[in-house]
């Protein structure tokens, strides 16, 4: 029987979804996962959910779906052991370090793969499930023949979404939030730049839109066909929505489910005529009906995106036309909604002016800060008629003149339902507790072991033309990228290389999906009977094509090492160097590489990274490359038949900083030129400015300095600093503290 698997924000939202027939809830805590800005729940009420769901004959998944530093191993062990004591019925992670430690540790822990792991194809999903997984979430971006394909090749389970918001980037490889302010979707803190309002550049002047923002997922009459194809898992996005909407988009998958064998025309029409009262935004079946991939490349973009539609979410009902303090009966009413735990809502009263509908009490409304900062979700308490009957209700008191109000639900849609969790849940008590975790050393490094990975400067192009130009640099390796137009310059055209083939790495695309991987798995092939002996793997799948192929692999920046226990995973998949994600922060790259093994790793040094990797072109009338946002800062956006990438004006650079890391024992150098037209006067510049560690103008640092946005960061920062000041500060116990138990050095586990 399939399962339909529903989101759980809050508490509310799990009464709906359970209330409204879900087989099961996935959910998050308070820390490693990738809704972090949504409530989440506290410890007791988690346990006290699996208790009354395991009772109920309902799961309950956990989602531990992000990316970790290596400061943080220890909390994730910690939280690890918490779960295996509270026993969910699965977690669905994103990082190779929970594997790693569940393999080890805990063992009875059921593990899935999360869709930030990106995972789009068969052999990702057998590879695996050969490490102990049990279920993938695939990627949002396959069509059904991809789905049928994948599930009769694997005995893997399948989840897939099936409703809700839709990501522009392909899942997991989103760097753009980082980017602007190391909030990253790897790590929870997404702050939605695909939902911004952008300015383009075109020929007839600037011009405005959300070009960006795709529409949201509605496959309500695939699921006959996605049943029969085999799928486990039906998975409803909407963490951050609420308990209306999740109760009203549950009854309408869970009626296609129970009664399309008895007519499938009827059940699908009943179910949309439920999903009527969803008002998010317009909808698409995104992949779905093109005949093949190279059509849904071509006509994907005009699918899912429409840049005159608003960011937001709802129906329009204006903006914010005045503000004024709130009575002591309406701050009484928000502070007692504010559900236990969490800090307390204070409102204000607001005049809102430009919309067609004016809100009651009980009404779901979402508003919208002018300058696109911030977004909230928000239940109308308050309404207040004034002396020339205009209509005021209560809203966040950070929202102010101007900011934008849409309509989520209406109160004449919401329901009650039986509460799942206990009205006393003072026994459930359990929480992570002090356990250390044993020090990991990583493989020390043999004589000869990384002859394919020498000391010195590596230099990445996308074209074959591009080794031309920069070879006058020197450089102890090229990598050069594989996609449509090099492995066409490689297989028909034949082009000689002015670089020995030993001297050129190919990097693997870190997007696999099912319906090009036979193709990729035949390029690959040829390379290697070409001559090619070194390939970097950013996708799972790629760990799976190149076993027992006699190559050298190399662990590319897409499987993400930002700590010691995600490499040791990949060491034991005979994986010995790295490229270090470009993300990454100086200090966490020390952490996780200690001096004797940094030989180990490849540092970024310069590089325009993808911020969003898309699987399809973008529509023909956007005609434009560069465009910018409200801060003026400027990007530039390619297509081509291997998709779109969008990527800053302003490259990455921290190639001034060489000196220092070499006498950190770093000497592995990566100048990344990927997607980037290399003229030979640029390239001068380039290469001029790493030789003689030149800082170059108008470069971002990244993370490098800061390192990613933290609240738990900023809050230890503030706890230390009083403690400094009270006189009670004490230093961390560093990693080999006193009570840790090391493994031995060099063992793999």
């Amino acid at each position: 029987m399939v399962e339909l698997l529903a989101p759980a924000g809050n508490i509310e939202a799990l009464d709906a979804a359970i209330g409204e027939g879900a087989d099961a809830v996935y959910l998050g805590l308070k820390s490693f996962n990738a809704r972090l800005r949504t409530s989440n729940f506290a410890w007791n009420q988690f346990e006290a959910a699996v208790s009354s769901l395991h009772r109920m004959g309902k799961k309950i998944y956990v989602t531990v779906n992000t990316v970790s530093e290596d400061r943080e191993t220890e909390r994730l062990y910690r939280f690890l052991e918490y779960l295996n004591r509270v026993g969910p019925d699965g977690l669905i992670v994103q990082d190779f370090a929970i594997i790693r430690m569940a393999r080890q540790f805990f063992p009875n822990l059921e593990l899935h793969a999360s869709t930030q792991m990106n995972v789009e194809s068969a052999a990702a999903l057998n590879y695996l499930s050969k490490e102990g997984l049990k279920r993938a979430v695939v990627a949002r971006e396959l069509g059904l023949e991809e789905i049928r394909a994948i599930k009769a090749q694997t005995n893997m389970e399948l989840e897939m979404f099936v409703h809700g918001a839709l990501c522009v980037s392909e899942s997991g490889l989103c760097l753009f939030s980082s980017f602007l302010g190391g909030k990253s979707a790897n790590r929870g803190m997404c702050t939605q730049a695909c939902r911004r309002l952008y300015t383009a550049d075109i020929s007839g002047g600037p011009k405005q839109g959300y070009f960006f923002s795709p529409y949201d997922l509605e496959l309500i009459d695939k699921i006959p066909d996605l049943i029969e194809a085999g799928v486990d898992s039906f998975k409803i996005e909407g963490r951050m929505k609420s308990a209306e909407y999740v109760g009203s988009v549950v009854s309408a998958y869970r009626y296609v489910i129970d009664h399309y064998k008895e007519g499938k025309k009827e059940a699908v029409a009943a179910a949309k005529r439920m999903l009527s009262t969803d008002f998010a935004r317009k909808k698409t079946s995104y992949w779905y009906g093109f005949k093949e991939v190279g059509e849904g490349v071509e006509k994907a973009g005009s699918a899912i995106l429409n840049p005159d539609q608003a960011g937001g979410t709802g129906i329009y009902l204006g903006t914010i036309e005045a503000c004024r303090e709130a009575d002591d009966e309406v701050q009484a009413k928000a502070i007692a909604a504010t559900p236990k735990g969490e800090a307390v809502q204070r409102v204000k009263m607001a005049y809102i002016t430009g919309g067609s509908y004016e809100p009651d009490p009980g009404d779901s409304i979402r508003l919208h800060k002018k300058d696109d900062s911030g977004r909230v979700s928000h239940k109308v308490r308050s309404v207040r008629i004034d002396d020339n009957l205009r209509r005021w209700i209560d809203v966040p008191v950070s929202f102010s003149r101007g900011d934008s109000v849409y309509l989520l639900q209406t109160k004449a849609m919401s329901k009650r339902y039986p509460r799942v969790l206990p009205k006393d849940i003072s026994m459930f008590r359990r929480q992570p507790g002090p356990d250390r975790l044993p020090v990991l050393d990583l493989t020390p490094v043999k004589k000869d072991e990384l002859s394919y990975f020498p000391a010195g400067l590596y230099i990445q192009v996308s074209t074959v033309s591009d080794l031309f130009v920069i070879q006058s640099a020197h450089p102890v390796r090229a990598i050069l990228e594989m996609n449509s137009e090099t492995i066409t310059e490689l297989r028909e055209k034949k082009t000689v290389l002015p670089i020995s083939k030993k001297q050129v790495i190919i990097s693997l695309d870190p997007f696999l999906p099912e319906g090009i991987f036979n193709s990729v798995k035949e390029n690959i092939e040829f390379l290697i009977e070409e001559g090619f002996s070194t390939f970097i793997a950013n996708n799972v799948a790629h760990l799976a094509l190149l076993k027992n192929k006699k190559v050298n692999v190399i662990g590319g920046p897409y499987l993400y090492t930002f700590n010691r226990w995600a490499v040791s995973w990949l060491e034991n998949q005979n994986i010995g160097a790295f490229i270090s994600p470009y993300e990454n922060s100086r200090k966490n790259l020390q952490e996780t590489f200690e001096k004797p093994f940094r030989q180990r790793v490849l540092i970024p040094v310069f590089a325009y990274p993808a911020l969003f990797r898309i699987r399809f072109k973008l529509p023909d009338d956007y005609n434009f490359t560069y465009f910018a946002d409200k801060e003026e800062k400027e990007f530039k956006v390619v297509s081509s038949a291997d998709g779109s990438f969008v990527m800053p004006e302003i490259p990455f650079s921290i190639m001034d900083k060489t000196d220092v890391l070499m006498s950190e024992g770093f000497s592995r150098f990566l100048i990344d030129l990927s997607r980037t037209k290399v003229s030979k006067g640029e390239f001068r510049q380039i290469s001029s400015a790493y030789f003689k560690r030149i800082t170059l103008p108008d470069v971002s640092r990244f993370n490098w300095k800061e390192g990613f946005y933290s609240q738990e960061k900023l809050d230890e920062y503030k706890a230390a600093a009083a403690a400094y000041a009270a006189g009670t500060f004490r230093p961390e116990m560093n990693r080999n503290g006193k009570g840790r138990k090391p493994f031995g050095k060099g063992e793999k586990h």
